[in-house]
């Protein structure tokens, strides 16, 4: 076996889906990524609440800032993007973006209802490193997987883990400091410690993740692996050319124009899917039947616990069928999500007829962990697949730009999610639901009508 990335590989069992195929730069990815989502779903699952119990907003103002803050999230990958493909590369754009996380933690530790300033500037910096950071490691996990491109929705679904590990975790923080202490601001504080230990896990993991570094290759065109300079492959050579050299203009273009397509349908997906963080946790607070050991806060360890359940399962169908010449696009996965998504949305329709309209503590909780099933089956299809699919699709030499460019499609979605979201208490809580319903529904019809286009390159 050559020295260099094959060198992180185990290939004895061809075929096999095996952790031991993946490269080892996966790992430190994987846990870097874990414990700065500790951090930020940490905040993400007492955001709202803290603004309506600490902060004494109204739904209308709590919308706003929830949109905005998330808008802000997904906005920045672009710069970020930028940064790490033509400026600081993608391992010095991570650190900072982990800095500026930590230091935001720490200012909505200090804030309080007559330190909103604290409280915005906090949530800003918040915005701003995880918008530089995640857009980084996304490109980063596509980068490692050049010599495995087979391997890549497998790898991106393994990192997806990673991120819902630390979601998972992350509310059950929330919970026991809440539950214990009676304090958000704790929770603020351990989102903090998450961001430092994300950062010393990824310097540990500096060597392995060098050589998936685009800005470090195209200065140097060479590769280190192993702690030996070896010559750039003709491929990466190729991949680093202007992109009218390695690719011909036409190419290019339709490949930008069928990301655009996707960019734009994903957005009506996560003005629905970011209602977890506000329309569901305000049904969790006023109508579902509180219990000391599930809180309006709780709920959001559902999603990610059940990622980690299916997924798995997920990985090893999708690997028979690769295997059987049977595994269905990644365009139409993102196709089948949306239909699941639709369904999620019917199932809250009618817990909302059946008594939660009335904002009374009455629901059972199964409503909100049923909705929470069906809607991770939808995010597992839709957002590692995306994931993959930019990584794949992507010209070369914008593949940051590209990804920042989903991650801007998440960004109108998730703003989109706070200014729908505030009429939550306008509208009849059912009618809420329905307008996400229909406007799910038309994402998969729009997916559905555009599927060989996005199918001619993926």
């Amino acid at each position: 076996m050559s020295q260099g990335l094959y060198s992180d590989w185990n290939i004895k069992k061809e075929g096999k889906f095996m952790l031991k195929q993946h490269p080892r730069a996966l790992s430190y990815i994987f846990f870097t990524e874990m414990w700065e989502r500790i951090g930020f779903y940490t905040l993400m699952a007492i955001l709202v609440l803290y603004m309506d119990r600490v902060l004494g907003w109204s739904d209308s103002r709590k919308g706003d800032w929830y949109g905005l803050f998330l808008g802000l999230c997904y906005f920045f990958p672009l710069v970020g993007g930028w940064l790490g493909d033509r400026v600081f590369g993608r391992l010095k754009t991570v650190r900072a973006g982990a800095v500026l996380m930590a230091l935001g933690y720490v200012g909505l530790a200090l804030s309080s209802a007559s330190q909103t300033i604290t409280f915005s500037l906090g949530l800003l910096l918040v915005a701003i490193g995880t918008g530089i950071f995640k857009v980084n490691m996304s490109v980063l996990v596509g980068n490692i997987y050049q010599d495995r491109p087979q391997l890549r929705d497998a790898g991106f679904n393994i990192y997806y883990m990673g991120v819902n590990l630390g979601a998972m975790v992350a509310p059950l923080i929330a919970t026991l400091n809440n539950a214990v202490f009676n304090s958000y601001h704790l929770s603020f504080w351990v989102a903090a410690v998450g961001l430092v230990l994300a950062l010393l896990i990824f310097q540990a993991g500096r060597s392995r993740l060098l050589s998936a570094d685009d800005l470090r290759q195209k200065n140097s065109g060479q590769k280190k692996t192993d702690g030996q300079l070896t010559p750039a492959s003709a491929a990466e050579r190729e991949r680093l050319l202007p992109a009218g050299t390695a690719q011909p203009a036409a190419d290019i273009s339709g490949r930008i124009l069928a990301l655009i397509i996707l960019f734009a349908i994903v957005i009506l997906f996560w003005i629905a899917f970011y209602q977890n963080g506000f329309a569901l946790t305000l049904f969790a607070a006023r109508s579902t039947v509180l219990k000391s050991w599930l809180r309006p806060e709780t709920y959001q360890f559902f999603e990610p616990f059940f990622i980690l359940v299916l997924t798995p399962v997920l990985l090893l169908l999708l690997d028979r069928l690769r295997r059987r010449g049977k595994e269905p696009s990644t365009p139409r996965k993102i196709f089948l999500g949306m239909i699941f998504m639709t369904a999620a949305m019917f199932i809250m329709v009618v817990a909302c007829l059946k008594g939660g309209n009335q904002d009374q503590n009455i629901m059972s909780p199964l409503w909100l962990i049923s909705t929470y099933f069906v809607v991770t089956i939808a995010e597992i299809l839709i957002s590692p697949m995306g994931l993959s699919y930019v990584s794949k699709v992507a010209p070369a030499t914008i593949s940051g730009l590209m990804m920042g460019g989903w991650y801007l499609a998440i960004s109108f979605g998730s703003y989109g999610s706070g200014l729908l979201g505030k009429f939550y208490s306008r509208l009849a809580h059912h009618q809420f639901f329905l307008l996400l319903a229909a406007l799910l529904a038309l994402a998969a019809l729009l997916v559905g009508l555009s599927i060989k286009k996005l199918e001619r390159y993926s």
